[in-house]
């Protein structure tokens, strides 16, 4: 049987060797013809540590590594950066009073 094999953003890396994905992915209704956006969020396990928020991931299906991850880090097609929250110079590097 093939391995699934998905592509998305890392929306959480808060937890060790695990990050929450989110994946996007179009569907049609039948009945109208219409594309909508269905979004599912994945625990993806992630040995080393190296992905962060924002990265753009390739994920594929393993073996039952917890109760929730059932998805391993392929490649990290995209490094992204994180936000800046709660920093006293935030306001200063983005350009703020």
């Amino acid at each position: 049987m093939a391995k699934k094999v998905l592509k998305g953003v890392v929306i959480s890396d808060k937890m060790d060797k695990t990050r929450v994905v989110l994946i996007e992915r179009l569907m049609k209704l039948s009945k109208i013809g219409k594309y909508v956006k269905r979004k599912k969020k994945y625990k993806v396990h992630d040995e080393y540590n190296k992905s962060g928020e924002g990265d753009v991931i390739s994920i594929e299906e393993c073996r039952p590594l917890s109760k929730d991850k059932r998805f391993r880090i392929v490649q990290i097609a995209k490094k992204g950066h994180k936000e800046l929250k709660n920093d006293s110079n935030a306001d200063k590097i983005k350009g703020g009073r």
